[in-house]
């Protein structure tokens, strides 16, 4: 979450109107992430969260999106849920940027990642896979491989800017990942289905050591279901210096195999997913690194901590590694 497009009042009182949901209290934005402009919005019938999509997300997605989340929660996942205006329309526009309210999801994201965090996270992150399967719509992964090339390539010299010699690092890496991505040369396909392939810790509520909820579907897409599963292993089991954390890793693999066990060839092909996700954030962080507004109420993140992610993953041949 973050904020890019301001708000005035006296706008956000007129777009307000068309909804039955009180009268406007309070509001702010949310500094947190780098893709949306988000802001908390508490009115007389409680609290919603006001998203502003910006240009990164193609608005021809975002009934994808909403769809998706109002899939996921009839199939039992505590997700926000978009709400409709008087017309029914849950998709608007506000400040020039399509914009959509969803509700409010209690609890609190974990600022440190602990030990019992990790198996409500995979258990949780199953689950969103198994009640994925029976929305039927797909949606391409516009940050898969494809796109990993093009991204370091539109860094320009701006990755070396940030570490010498790391445009040519991240040249040889994509060398070592690309032609080993499932369904490429001899190379199994995997299971496939929806995703969220975002699901960081500031993605993921918790209540009483619980999964309470799960937000920010606007990465979601149609993939194969173990790279989410490498995403994670990448947002959650590494500590603050840089070093893998195997147990946290096992915890969270035993609580996802508790809904939905993994198949040999997921397993067997960990690796090479986990330098996939490490490679994609790295370079996205990179671009916003870059190209980030300074005027922008949003704290971009540091793409060198995934460095030190990509460089273990390169060094790792087995799942073993991974403590599964």
């Amino acid at each position: 979450m973050a904020v890019y497009t301001d708000v005035g009042n006296e706008a956000l009182e007129a777009f307000l109107q068309d909804y039955a949901i009180g009268s406007l209290v309070a509001f702010r934005g949310i500094a947190e992430g780098v893709e949306n402009s988000n802001f908390q919005l508490r009115t007389t019938d409680g609290d919603y969260i006001l998203t502003l999509y910006e240009k990164r997300v193609n608005a021809q997605d975002l009934p994808w999106f909403l769809g998706l989340m109002q899939h996921l929660a009839r199939e039992g996942v505590t997700c926000p849920q978009p709400v409709a205006d008087s017309q029914g329309h849950v998709l608007k526009t506000l400040a020039g940027r399509p914009a959509a309210i969803t509700t409010f999801l209690p609890g609190v994201w974990p600022r440190v990642v602990r030990l019992e965090h990790c198996r409500p996270l995979g258990r949780a992150l199953a689950q969103l896979h198994v009640a994925g399967r029976s929305y039927k719509p797909e949606r391409q992964n516009s940050l898969g491989p494809d796109a990993w090339f093009a991204l370091l390539q539109s860094c320009g010299a701006g990755a070396d800017n940030v570490c010498a010699g790391l445009r040519d690092e991240l040249q040889n890496a994509l060398e070592h990942i690309l032609p080993f991505w499932p369904g490429r040369r001899n190379n199994p396909l995997l299971p496939r289905g929806q995703i969220h392939a975002d699901m960081f810790p500031d993605n993921v509520f918790f209540l009483d050591h619980a999964v309470s909820g799960v937000i920010d579907f606007y990465f979601a897409c149609t993939d194969f279901l173990a790279y989410d599963i490498a995403i994670c292993l990448n947002a959650w089991c590494f500590q603050a210096d840089g070093a893998f954390n195997i147990t946290f890793a096992r915890h969270m693999m035993q609580g996802y195999e508790e809904i939905r066990p993994l198949e040999p060839a997921e397993r067997k092909l960990m690796p090479v997913l986990a330098r996939g996700a490490a490679m994609r954030f790295l370079l996205t962080r990179l671009y916003d690194w870059i190209n980030t507004p300074a005027d922008a109420l949003v704290t971009p993140k540091d793409p060198m901590d995934y460095l030190k992610r990509l460089r273990f993953h390169l060094e790792t041949d087995s799942a073993d590694a991974y403590g599964f």
